[in-house]
């Protein structure tokens, strides 16, 4: 039986992460999640993090992601822990968004009304190079000791 997208069946009312809160302002409602959950959601964070998100070229992506990594960093400097997993996730984002596009022509995985999946290896292998230069820098965010305690403190609170 092929596998159907996340996102059909979505609940979005039992979804974490709504975009009418402003996560700056009320840090406490921020859930970590899995992954990427709630990247293209938490205000300001989105609206501070997409100008930065590009991964065409590689020249784009090391750019993009010393970007992404300088903010991470920034919040950081002034403890906004919220910020600096929102910047961590769109290093993730980046890394698998690239994959995406390396595997699969237009970064379509599933196609038509019964979304079958379509055909693996027929992406850009360029945007592996892209898939590379944001795994490195998501890999050092998430070794990053501060972010690292910061990040075990913010779950012992909050979940």
């Amino acid at each position: 039986m092929p596998r159907k997208p996340s996102y059909l069946n979505f609940d979005k009312a039992s979804y974490a992460w709504k975009p009418d809160i402003d996560y700056r302002s009320h840090p406490e409602h921020y859930r970590i999640g899995r992954g990427e959950q709630g990247v293209l959601i938490c205000q300001p964070y989105k609206d501070e993090l997409v100008p930065l998100w590009r991964f065409k070229t590689p020249g784009e992506a090391e750019e993009s992601s010393k970007a992404i990594w300088r903010k991470f960093q920034e919040y950081l400097s002034v403890d906004d822990f919220v910020g600096a997993d929102m910047a961590r996730k769109f290093l993730q984002m980046g890394f698998t968004r690239a994959r995406r596009y390396t595997n699969y022509k237009g970064g379509r995985k599933y196609a038509g009304s019964d979304h079958k999946e379509l055909e693996r290896g027929t992406g850009d292998p360029q945007k592996a190079q892209c898939a590379t230069i944001f795994y490195e820098r998501w890999k050092a965010a998430e070794a990053d000791q501060f972010y690292a305690s910061a990040k075990a403190a913010w779950k012992r609170e909050h979940g």
